[in-house]
Order: structure tokens, then C-alpha cells, then sequence
């Protein structure tokens, strides 16, 4: 008789248990699933070309005429959208005007100016005066010329001063000059902006201020019907990576926008491309955050070895062929 009330007292403990484990199950699944018809919505189906000239006529993007830059320029001029292209150097702007003019037949214009200085932002807020943007497409950014210790940064002062002015105060003034009512903003970070990245530490520091700016602002205007977006690109195969062979975790940037353009209206936050969007995961959320910043340090120290090597055995050679003229 004690062994029988034993046996209902132990099935009895173990209902409330079977019912929480059942439950566990289902709500794992519903997640999954949800991520599933998630990831599908954004990387398959994406946002049915939102990002169109039904948001403004004109589209500015700023560092275009390299990379990733002139890739969004090439790739919203064939969406019909007419450009203003803003960058430093007035020829390459001309040719990448020429370009989209001719092979797309869209209108163009341009402003020439270094957005390393500070002085620049009345001849920017004239040039875009007037005109109905949907569009904005912050770009322009500079890293280091190498892997280098902080202190050890030639010139550290301006250095400073320029990677600050580039990549963070023209996301700050910029937008003032933008008035959307239903436009996008696209504020292009950089996965090293996820984490620290020693030996790149001001370059990761500036692009993890546009990351957190852009979703403050996202959250802050989203009801206002305008849509800012953090972007942030693992490799591409671009000039400033000095990446010549794409492959399929280093895009081309063609590849690289057409995806990213996908995304946006889906994610406040986006890697852009589903590869990288999986390395984004692996390395925040699956991987312990120590062991990304040990890897990435180690990597930079080995290619400012190389870099340090190769420019000593330019400089011998240079010497070598000086004392032979």
C-alpha cells in the first residue's frame, strides 16, 4: 500500500514536469520557426525594391567614387533615382557622373569636397538645397594605411582629427541638410564596429559610434516614417580592403549593395549579406568576446609585420638604387 501512494505521489511530481518540458519544446520551435520565416523574409524575399524614387527623385551618396560607394551610386541610378554624388577628388566624381548619366540615363551632380575638414558643410548644404531626397547614403570613411599600436600612429594628432571629421561628423551634419518625410538613410558602419579591433582601435571606435547613433536615431524618427539603417559589412573586395579576388565571404561590391539595398525596412541593424550576416552572428553570439578581440589583434600584428617588412625592404631597395645612380 506505501509503494502504490509512492508511485502516484512520483507520477503526480512528474506531470508538471512532462507539461513544462512540452511547453519548452513548443516555444523552441515556434522560435525557430519564426526565425526561419525571418531569415527568408530577409536574405529570399527581401523588401520588394522599397528603396525607389516613390521616396524622393534624388539620392546622395558621399565617397562615391570608389568601392562600396559607387556601387550604391551605380545601383540606385538604376533604379531610376537621379544622383548627387559627394566625394573628395572633382575628376573621379566627373567620370563616375558621366558614367551614370550615359548608361543610365538619370540625372547628376556633384560636390567636390574633403570631408577631412570641417569647413565644408555650407557649400554641401547649398549644392543639396532644394532638391527632393529620398536617399541618403552615408559612405565616406577612411581607416589606418596599416594595422598600427595607438601610439605608435605617425602624425597621431591629425590622424585624429581627420578619421574623426571623416567617419563620424559627417553622419552627425549631414542629415540636418536632409529633410525626409518618408526617405532612407543608410549610415555605413563596418562589423569592426561590432567589437574592439586592437591595432584598428580609433578606426572600431568611430564606426561602433555610427552603429549605436544610427539605431538610437532609427528609434527615435521610425514613426515619423523615415528609416535609418546601420550597415556593417564584414570584407568586401574594394581599394580600401585591397582585396583583388571576390569570393563568397568578400563580395564584389555590387554584390555586397544589391543585397544590402534587400534590407533594408527589415533590419535596423544589418550585416547587408547573408554571409556575412552569418559570420556577424558567429562572432557576437557564439563565440566568446575575448576570443574575437585575441584573434583579431592577432591577425592585425601579423599584418603590420608584413606591412613593416615590405615597406624596410622598399626602402633598401630605393637606398640600393640611389647609391648605384
Amino acid at each position: 500500500m506505501e509503494w502504490m501512494n509512492a508511485e502516484q505521489v512520483l507520477r503526480r511530481a512528474e506531470t508538471p514536469l512532462l507539461w513544462v518540458g512540452a511547453l519548452t519544446v513548443v516555444l523552441l520551435v515556434l522560435w525557430l520557426l519564426y526565425k526561419l520565416l525571418s531569415g527568408f523574409r530577409i536574405w529570399i524575399w527581401g523588401n520588394g525594391h522599397l528603396v525607389s524614387p516613390k521616396l524622393g527623385k534624388w539620392a546622395v551618396v558621399t565617397g562615391a567614387t570608389d568601392g562600396i560607394g559607387k556601387s550604391y551610386a551605380e545601383e540606385l541610378a538604376h533604379r531610376g533615382f537621379a544622383m548627387m554624388l559627394i566625394s573628395r577628388s572633382q575628376h573621379k566624381l566627373d567620370d563616375v557622373a558621366q558614367c551614370l548619366k550615359e548608361q543610365y540615363k538619370v540625372e547628376t551632380r556633384t560636390i567636390a569636397v574633403d570631408f577631412g575638414k570641417t569647413d565644408i558643410y555650407q557649400k554641401i548644404e547649398a549644392g543639396l538645397a532644394g532638391l527632393e531626397i529620398g536617399v541618403l547614403v552615408n559612405n565616406v570613411g577612411v581607416s589606418y594605411a596599416y594595422p598600427e599600436y595607438f601610439l605608435n600612429i605617425p602624425d597621431l594628432d591629425n590622424f585624429i582629427t581627420n578619421m574623426i571629421n571623416v567617419n563620424i561628423t559627417s553622419i552627425l551634419v549631414l542629415p540636418l541638410f536632409v529633410v525626409l518625410s518618408k526617405g532612407v538613410i543608410l549610415n555605413i558602419s563596418s562589423a569592426g564596429g561590432m567589437y574592439p579591433l586592437p591595432l584598428l582601435t580609433l578606426y572600431s571606435s568611430t564606426k561602433a559610434f555610427v552603429d549605436f547613433f544610427s539605431r538610437g536615431l532609427q528609434e527615435e524618427y521610425r514613426r515619423s516614417g523615415i528609416i535609418i539603417q546601420s550597415v556593417l559589412p564584414f570584407f568586401v573586395a574594394t581599394k580600401m580592403t585591397r582585396i583583388k579576388k571576390p569570393t563568397l565571404d568578400k563580395p564584389t561590391p555590387e554584390r555586397y549593395v544589391a543585397a544590402e539595398l534587400a534590407t533594408v525596412g527589415l533590419q535596423s541593424q544589418t550585416n547587408g549579406y547573408f554571409p556575412h550576416a552569418v559570420m556577424g552572428w558567429l562572432t557576437t553570439k557564439l563565440v566568446p568576446i575575448n576570443l574575437v578581440i585575441f584573434f583579431g589583434a592577432r591577425m592585425n600584428r601579423l599584418q603590420r609585420t608584413g606591412y613593416l617588412n615590405r615597406k624596410k625592404i622598399r626602402e633598401q631597395n630605393n637606398g640600393s638604387a640611389l647609391k648605384f645612380d
